[in-house]
């Protein structure tokens, strides 16, 4: 099946007693069972729930991959993998990441003896910092703020080369724009509460993987740690999931004018997005990617935070907020936001800097989104 057909159809047979084409919410926490040990499969909803199932089967088969698992958020998917590791264990990542990701590397599991070594994107900054314990590669790409590319064939073949996984947080492309199994990665994780839920009313994760044993150990932490989405929320995400295709088109659309708009606006000193053909990215972007999301990230020309809020405070369609991947258009600060976590001296380093702004672009009319932008840079 193609993209479209799948992400409405994959994990979604109709319902048997009733022909229900939509999968029920099985709203229970527990199952009659026929006798000790003797079930339909299900036995307790922390350990598994059909509307769950379906959500994993759903997103596997949209990542080209074998085994999907659904948590409460994307940083509870991370925690999953991470607690896959040992003491001593070291992980090399890509520097330009959510600073989430970095606050429970730092702050969580490096006091239990994990490693961590941040690098720029390149081939040859992972190999520089790969040791004899390194036993994860971690990308984002494009990655949080700052929309860079990593090259994730050639990370993967390098990493394999010395028995070293891979792991790409896949949020910001989504499925429908890159599939890093494809590539080579090991493991695809999101924040499903972006773009797979994409209507700003859901918190999730998910991750999907090839490797049977290593699906089995993540899988045992999700039951036994218990950090799973609701059977509520996973229904949320399938129906989100439904449009998946066609809403990431127009995401990338309007994010496309925007940025050639912002481009050559005489109050913005930098544009970040892989869709402009002045970007270093680009090339890379369109060799591993079918299209270029719809995130971009810009710089204004000024960094008083006074007159910063004056801009934020005079668009009226597009919100300051958290977040990102919904139907509507959301802009952020990553330097008190997003990336609030991360030290000062570490973000100045990656390039988030106090004149950075986020914008997820929605799937709005993009002449009202151009013209909010518009009126709220007037004077700035």
């Amino acid at each position: 099946m193609k993209f479209n057909t799948k992400s409405i159809h994959a994990g979604q047979k109709p319902e048997k007693s009733t022909g229900s084409m939509i999968i029920p919410i099985y709203q229970t926490s527990t199952y009659k069972q026929e006798g000790i040990n003797i079930h339909s499969g299900f036995e307790y909803s922390r350990s598994g729930n059909p509307t769950r199932q379906a959500l994993e089967e759903n997103i596997a088969a949209l990542e080209n991959g074998k085994y999907g698992l659904a948590f409460g958020s994307g940083l509870a998917a991370e925690h999953a993998i991470l607690s896959t590791l040992k003491p001593g264990d070291h992980v090399v990542a890509a520097e330009d990441m959510y600073g989430g990701t970095y606050r429970l590397f730092e702050q969580v599991f490096k006091q239990f003896g994990i490693q961590f070594s941040y690098v720029q994107g390149k081939i040859s900054d992972f190999r520089d910092a790969t040791q004899e314990n390194t036993r994860l590669y971690w990308i984002e790409s494009p990655t949080n703020p700052l929309l860079r590319i990593t090259d994730i064939r050639a990370i993967a073949e390098s990493a394999h080369e010395q028995n070293i996984r891979v792991v790409v947080d896949n949020t910001f492309a989504s499925p429908y724009f890159q599939l890093p199994l494809d590539l080579g990665a090991d493991l695809v994780v999101h924040s499903a509460t972006k773009y797979l839920g994409g209507h700003s009313d859901l918190v999730a994760g998910v991750l999907v993987l090839n490797d049977q044993d290593w699906y089995t150990e993540i899988k045992f932490i999700q039951n036994a740690a218990g950090a799973i989405p609701g059977p509520f929320d996973c229904w949320l995400m399938l129906r989100g999931i439904k449009t998946l295709g066609i809403r990431m088109k127009q995401h990338a659309e309007n994010a496309q004018r925007i940025a050639e708009y912002l481009e050559i606006h005489p109050l913005i000193s930098g544009v970040n997005y892989p869709g402009l053909v002045s970007n270093p990215y680009h090339e890379l972007a369109k060799k591993q990617m079918s299209g270029f999301g719809g995130m971009i990230s810009f710089r204004l020309k000024r960094t008083n935070k006074d007159e910063i809020n004056a801009f934020f405070k005079k668009l009226q369609i597009i919100s300051l907020a958290e977040s990102l991947g919904g139907v509507e258009s959301l802009i952020s600060y990553p330097a008190a936001m997003t990336h609030g976590a991360v030290p000062e001296e570490q973000r100045k380093k990656i390039g988030v800097t106090d004149d950075l702004v986020r914008l997820s672009v929605g799937i709005e009319d993009i002449e009202d989104l151009i013209g909010d932008l518009t009126n709220a840079l007037e004077d700035f």
